[in-house]
């Protein structure tokens, strides 16, 4: 069965068993804190919710059919992250990160995980720099395409220097979903994603996900996720299965507005670089092309400066000002407003949502002539 299939029957049961006549096609969510268990407790496939619960099993299945691994799901994407290097560090262990990688992810190791003696480097995403410093790391996190900026690495040829050296390899996954692109396939040993973005795309969810092939890595994972309560509400989990079998049709159709937009853009005289990786003129195009099966959503741009970014955004009709990707309706920021990452005052991350390309550009060109007016 193909994954688009897969995805599109998430909760539904499979042959041979059937609905009977008047049962509901799709079930909802199981409200329960405690369920019937006597006697031995390994004898009730549920217990307690903090342990499992039926719609969490549904979602999970999904996910792990479509990582092509076991899936574990969180209350955020940095719940999952968190979980990562909770379940798998210990004092004296190296995690070597992208310099350029999620912000929080960078906050939480050299802050709070530094604090219990667990050691931070970080090496740029691009030119795949992070294998010069990998010696005695414990885990290599690699982030591809980096959010903002769009740097692509090479999972496999990272994943098997980070395994000659014993490193494991985990991949935060969260621009292109697993739909996009597969990190276990790639050589990864973990997968990561917020499915706040794009898996669920919406704007309505806080949720992530955490991926591994290897059974004592996913008991690890599972363990601190039941020792530390850090659990998914069973409506929230129902609601990321509403959106699953969506992901396909909107993925699709937001990396084709999302090209389409960065192909405009790198047209226009008023915007300077463009950073997509469907572009040819990508620094690592050829390499997303091999690794990558969509491109994704988020397209980053520079404009000539701050308050031309502002007031680009300000003319826009269709493009909500919001800190988030992925969704159905496109968005848009100036990054630096918010001072973590390395880019310029006029540089703008845009996610194309799934409106008619011709209104979305149309949009564009008037906000673009709009702010550089005069």
């Amino acid at each position: 069965m193909q994954e688009i299939t897969r995805l599109v029957r998430v909760g539904l049961p499979e042959p041979p068993a059937k609905l009977k006549p008047g049962d509901p096609i799709h079930s909802g969510p199981v409200f329960a804190s405690a369920f019937a268990a006597p006697g031995e407790p390994s004898a009730s496939p549920y217990i307690y919710t903090r342990f499992n619960n039926p719609t969490w099993q549904e979602l999970e299945h999904a996910l792990g059919a479509l990582e092509g691994g076991i899936a574990r799901i969180f209350p955020s994407g940095m719940a999952a992250v968190t979980a990562v290097f909770a379940a798998l560090l210990r004092p004296g262990d190296i995690v070597v990160l992208p310099a350029d990688s999620y912000y929080t992810t960078r906050v939480i190791t050299r802050e709070f995980f530094a604090s219990f003696g667990i050691q931070t480097r970080l090496a740029p995403t691009a030119n795949n720099a992070q294998v010069d410093v990998l010696e005695g790391a414990k885990l290599l996190w690699l982030e591809t395409p980096a959010n903002p900026g769009m740097d692509i690495c090479d999972i496999r040829l990272l994943s098997e220097a980070a395994h000659r050296q014993g490193a494991l390899v985990a991949v935060d996954n969260t621009t292109p979903t697993a739909l996009g692109q597969q990190p276990l396939a790639l050589g990864a040993d973990i997968s990561v994603a917020s499915d706040t973005k794009s898996l669920t795309g919406h704007s309505d969810l806080l949720l992530g996900h955490v991926a591994v092939r290897d059974a004592a890595l996913d008991a690890k994972i599972e363990r601190w996720r039941r020792l530390s309560g850090s659990i998914v509400g069973p409506m929230e989990a129902w609601l990321a299965m509403r959106s699953l079998a969506t992901l396909p049709l909107r993925l699709e159709k937001q990396s084709q507005n999302a090209q389409a937009i960065a192909e405009f853009l790198a047209s226009r005289p008023q915007v300077g670089t463009v950073y997509y990786p469907g572009l040819p003129t990508h620094p690592a195009h050829l390499l997303a092309r091999q690794q990558m099966r969509y491109f994704g959503p988020v397209v980053s741009f520079e404009l000539p400066s701050r308050a031309i970014a502002e007031r680009f955004l300000q003319a826009s009709h269709l493009l909500v000002e919001a800190s988030s990707f992925g969704g159905i309706v496109s968005s848009a920021e100036r990054r630096a407003r918010w001072g973590q990452d390395n880019v310029s005052e006029g540089f703008v991350r845009l996610s194309a949502g799934c409106e008619a390309i011709e209104d979305l550009l149309a949009d564009l060109d008037q906000a673009l002539q709009a702010s550089t007016a005069g």
